[in-house]
């Protein structure tokens, strides 16, 4: 096996593009990878949001907490197989980590879905009972519109209900979506875009009836 090359070095473009080490989670990674007691700190920090992603593709409760410890062990378990590559383009909030984290999420749900032999129910109904106000007839109201609108999302395909959920829920960039999902941030915004037509035009159907 031929050892490294010393010689001259070649400039930036033959050497494809370059890893700009932004991550924000850099420093808790890097404490995780020497302490695994230190990986309490990534395992705060993402445990809302990996178990509300679970929760809106499954819509039950236990088992989006099965599917959040799942997805923690099994960063755990392969953190030294992760590798950062935030970019400058990114920004400095960049998270490269939690994408990585998320598609850990997003396979074990798969995985949960394949292992049940019920539908899923539909999920994020619930999310219409967090409203809260004074006026009690209005927000009677808003629940109802929201309930509307994530039935409407639950109904949308796959990889569209994912987007959504994952822009509006999580509050991703169309960077960090296209990472979780495998795709180019372009298909990403094709994705939202007819999602929310979809979803458009259900509730318009819906207030016509």
């Amino acid at each position: 096996m031929a050892g490294p090359v010393f010689g001259r070095a070649r400039p930036p473009e033959e050497d494809g593009p370059r890893v700009t080490h932004l991550d924000r989670d850099r420093s808790l990674v890097d404490a995780a990878r020497r302490d695994p007691a230190e990986f309490d700190a990534l395992y705060r920090r993402y445990l809302a949001q990996v178990y509300s992603y679970a929760y809106y593709e499954l819509g039950d409760h236990h088992e989006a907490e099965d599917v959040t410890e799942r997805t923690f062990l099994a960063a755990l378990a392969n953190l030294d197989r992760f590798e950062e590559r935030a970019r400058p383009a990114d920004g400095d909030d960049a998270s490269t980590f939690r994408v990585w984290l998320f598609r850990i999420a997003r396979n074990v749900v798969a995985n949960q879905r394949r292992t049940q032999r019920r539908r899923p129910v539909a999920p994020i109904e619930a999310a219409a009972h967090v409203a809260d106000g004074v006026d009690v007839e209005a927000g009677a109201a808003t629940r109802d519109e929201a309930a509307d609108a994530w039935r409407a999302v639950a109904r949308l395909p796959a990889d569209r209900r994912r987007a959504i959920v994952l822009r509006f829920v999580e509050e991703m960039s169309t960077a960090e979506i296209a990472g979780v999902l495998g795709k180019s941030e372009g298909a990403v915004r094709v994705l939202i875009h007819r999602a929310l037509r979809t979803v458009a035009r259900d509730l318009d159907r819906g207030g016509r009836r």
